[in-house]
Formats: C-alpha cells, sequence, structure tokens
C-alpha cells in the first residue's frame, strides 16, 4: 500500500520502452582523451601489492547472470546496470582494517560488492580509513588512478558522484579550478555522470531557481565540454510546489503557486544537453505523500498529486540515474515512510520501472541511508546484498 493514490500504479505505461544501447557503453574508458588512463595500472601496483583473485574482474558479470538464469519474464533491470551508491556502506569503507576482519576501505569493499553481483558504484566522495590501501583521501588524480585499478580488478564500474559543486556563483577561479579537478578525476575513474547530493537550491521561490538554472547551465556546459553529464539530486522538498504569482508578502515575494514543482520547473528552464538529474524514488514517494495540495493564484485550494514515474516518462532522457530506495509506511514521522532495504517496503518499483522503460538507459543506484549499524558492524553490507537480489528479481508482469 502507499498513503497516497500513486498514478504509476494504475495510469497505463506512457515511457517508451526503449531498449536502446547504453551511451555509456560506447564511450571507451581508458583510451583516447582519458590519455592518462595507460598508466592507471602500472601507478596502483607500485603503490599497492595487488594479491591474486583468480579470475575476479569477472565476479560482477558472473554473479548477475547467475541471478536471471531460470527466471521467467522480461528482467526489469539487467545485470549491467545494477548499481549502489557506497553512502550506503560508509561504515565499510570507513572503518580501520587493521581492527576487523570485515571488509574495509574501497578495495575490499569493492570485492564484496562485486560478490555480491554489483556492476555498478556511485561514490559519496572519495575518503576512507586512512589505514586502508592509498591513505585516507584518494581525492586526487593520483588516488582516482589507484581506485580506478581496483574497479577494474573487479569488474565494477563508476557511474556517478556525489561530489563537488561549486558553491560560488558567478564561478571563484579556486572554485571553478577546484570543479575542473573533480572533472578530471570523473574521467580517471571513468564516469559518464558526476553531481551531487543536494538540490539546486532550497528556495521556493522561481526567481532563485532562474538563478540555480544559470549556474547550472554555465557548470553543465563546463561538464559537457569534458564528456561528463552533470546530475543534479532530489529530496522531498524539490518535487514540492513553486510559489509564482499571488499577492506577495511584506518582502515583496510571492505566496501562491500555479501548481507546477519546483524541479518540473527547472527542467524547462535547463539546458537538456548540459544539465542531467537523478531521481531519488523515496524521496519523490515523500513529496507525493507531503505535496498534494497547493494555494492557487486565485486563492482556492487545489489538488495535484505527485506521479514520480509520470515525471520521468516525461522527461526520460533527463533522467539517467535513479536512486532506488524503498519505504515502509508511517504515519508518524511526516514523510509517509521509513526506509528499508530495498525489495522489502512498500514502493511500487515493478510499477515504476515498468512505466519509465528505457531500462538499457536507466542506472538504479541502492541507497539505504540507516543500513549502517553501530551495534552489527557487517549489516550495511549484508543488506546490500539483500537490495541487489530483490533488484535483480524485478520482472515485468505478464499481462
Amino acid at each position: 500500500m502507499t498513503l497516497y493514490s500513486d498514478p504509476s500504479r494504475t495510469e497505463a505505461a506512457t515511457a517508451s520502452a526503449s531498449d536502446a544501447p547504453d551511451e555509456g557503453l560506447r564511450r571507451t574508458l581508458g583510451v583516447d582523451r582519458r590519455r592518462f588512463l595507460s598508466t592507471c595500472t602500472a601507478v596502483a601496483a607500485g603503490a599497492v601489492a595487488a594479491p591474486v583473485f583468480g579470475a575476479a574482474p569477472a565476479l560482477a558479470q558472473e554473479r548477475g547472470r547467475d541471478h536471471d538464469h531460470g527466471r521467467g519474464g522480461q528482467v526489469l533491470v539487467p545485470p549491467h546496470k545494477r548499481g549502489i551508491i557506497l553512502y550506503t556502506v560508509r561504515d565499510a569503507t570507513g572503518r580501520d582494517p587493521l581492527a576487523t576482519d570485515l571488509p574495509s576501505g574501497f578495495r575490499e569493499v569493492f570485492k564484496q560488492l562485486a560478490r555480491h553481483g554489483y556492476s555498478q558504484v556511485e561514490f559519496a566522495g572519495y575518503r576512507q580509513h586512512a589505514n586502508a590501501p592509498g591513505g585516507a583521501n584518494l581525492e586526487s588524480v593520483e588516488g582516482a588512478k589507484l581506485l580506478r585499478s581496483w574497479l577494474d580488478e573487479y569488474g565494477l564500474r563508476a557511474q556517478g558522484n556525489h561530489g563537488f559543486i561549486p558553491p560560488s556563483w558567478p564561478l571563484t577561479t579556486a572554485d571553478l579550478d577546484t570543479f575542473k579537478k573533480h572533472l578530471e578525476i570523473a574521467n580517471i575513474l571513468g564516469m559518464a555522470h558526476m553531481g551531487t547530493g543536494g538540490d539546486p537550491t532550497g528556495s521556493s521561490y522561481r526567481a532563485d531557481w532562474d538563478v540555480a538554472a544559470d549556474k547550472w547551465n554555465a557548470m553543465g556546459e563546463i561538464a559537457r565540454r569534458e564528456g561528463i553529464k552533470l546530475y543534479t539530486h532530489n529530496h522531498d522538498g524539490a518535487y514540492g510546489f513553486l510559489l509564482d504569482g499571488g499577492p506577495l508578502d511584506d518582502q515583496g515575494r510571492p505566496t501562491r503557486s500555479s501548481g507546477i514543482r519546483k524541479l518540473e520547473y527547472f527542467l524547462k528552464v535547463t539546458d537538456p544537453k548540459a544539465v542531467w538529474l537523478e531521481m531519488d524514488i523515496f524521496w519523490a514517494h515523500v513529496a507525493q505523500y507531503k505535496f498534494h495540495t497547493y494555494t492557487a493564484h486565485d486563492g482556492s485550494t487545489r489538488k495535484k498529486v505527485f506521479d514520480p514515474a509520470g515525471l520521468v516518462a516525461r522527461n526520460n532522457r533527463r533522467y539517467p540515474l535513479f536512486h532506488a530506495k524503498d519505504g515502509v509506511v508511517s504515519t508518524t514521522n511526516g514523510m509517509g515512510y521509513d526506509m528499508v532495504p530495498f525489495g522489502t517496503g512498500v514502493i511500487d518499483y515493478t510499477t515504476f520501472f515498468s512505466r519509465v522503460g528505457q531500462r538499457n538507459y536507466h542506472n538504479p543506484m541502492i541507497e539505504d541511508d540507516n543500513s549502517p549499524s553501530a551495534t552489527d558492524p557487517a549489516q550495511s553490507l549484508r543488506e546490500a546484498k539483500i537490495s541487489y537480489d530483490n533488484l535483480a528479481a524485478l520482472r515485468k508482469r505478464r499481462h
């Protein structure tokens, strides 16, 4: 069940079911403009002696094929599209390998995620425990080369990062230089996308979203010249209603809405060739629960239930990434849902993925903010396995 009637459960699919090849698969990783990648393995080998893992690079792909064997129906998320944001297992990358036998640091976590079956990872920064191979901070060209060697070792692909977005506008020289450094890191890692975990602005006013659009158009064009798609990630507030009309308050700001949602407006005023979005499907459903009526310019109260899958279907190529996190119903926390491991909640991902289609284009990244546990250090990686298995099990319903 859900707390509001989600149109994605009842309407016919409006999205194209195109299975066009993933643009990222056509990108060459380690050649042409990534001229420095040819030395990655040699540099990494000099920094950390690699143990022999046999056929380790095939771990993720082999695991993915195993999960699809013998099941009926169309797979909704193909093996090469099954990913996880490393924030979900941040306790594992951050723990001291000298103090535990559990996987610790990026390299060992990559190995474990590949064993689970994952093919892709999304970074949430480049820091790990200081005692892990490579040291605490891998946010550098040399650090990225080391990370890339480990990704390649276990057959994983980096698909994005929630990292640096310049706070300044217009961009300061220092912010621009840092932004370009992160684009270089993204290219070393082989990312098709780079982004942020925050909204373009926390404001409800159209004028502020116009400024945000100008900034993102400029940053997106810089990223585009480097071959990277720049994306912004949503929380629930970004799908609330824009204040764009009606009587003004004492500071001259509008107090009522046309019924357009903030990120819907952002989609309209940003360049589709330069600015991309990652829908956090959990937070989009929280927005569906929270923001279902608005005060129109004429003062009337109007109902408009948010349809997350419908928005993606209307703007399909603008949403190359998803955060796939699940929830159970809560009537006490003000959000409508409590977060749980993927596939153990009530959000209807079978319908969502069926409606948005283009399964070889979208990149769903498992996320659960609550997986790390202070009392159960193995929990986050264990729940990552549960989530992977549930993502792999999704099949399009037979009619």
